[in-house]
């Protein structure tokens, strides 16, 4: 019985994310970078803001399912204010997490930690996967002094 209110309080977190999205829209003066699920037709926009090695602002747009928008919100809320290391310490985590591997600290994941029922359903990791990884590949282009998806101060 436990477990279903539980399962109930993670779809009710997850839809939640979905309806209201946090960090929803663009950043003025970013070239968002866009990423998309092939598989089911998920879009990301991501913009981001770097400044001193952290994740200054972030924002992003596109349409996808209620997986991917919510791992998109939960994303953002996630690596807000984080260093790049962190940052990368923390898609890792959330790959496995979501590939069904245990993760010993979910907390630092916050909201993104309720999708970790997404390993059962392995069509569905690509949806909740994308806006992390073009998270990776917005921060990647910084390093190569690409712009896509950045502004940087």
């Amino acid at each position: 019985m436990a477990l279903t209110k539980l399962d109930s309080l993670y779809r009710a977190v997850i839809l939640d994310h979905s309806a209201h999205p946090h960090h929803h829209g663009t950043l003025e003066g970013a070239t968002p970078l866009i990423l998309n699920n092939p598989t089911c037709g998920d879009v990301i926009h991501l913009s981001v803001e770097v400044a001193d090695g952290r994740i200054k602002d972030i924002a992003f747009d596109g349409s996808g399912c209620s997986i991917s928008t919510a791992s998109a919100s939960m994303m953002t809320d996630a690596v807000l204010g984080k260093t790049i290391e962190e940052v990368a310490e923390l898609s890792e985590a959330f790959s496995e997490l979501v590939q069904g591997q245990a993760v010993e600290n979910t907390d630092a994941l916050g909201d993104a930690a309720f999708l970790s029922g997404v390993s059962k359903f392995p069509a569905r990791i690509k949806c909740a996967t994308l806006s992390w990884n073009a998270l990776k590949k917005a921060l990647e282009s910084e390093d190569n002094t690409g712009t896509s998806g950045l502004t940087c101060h």
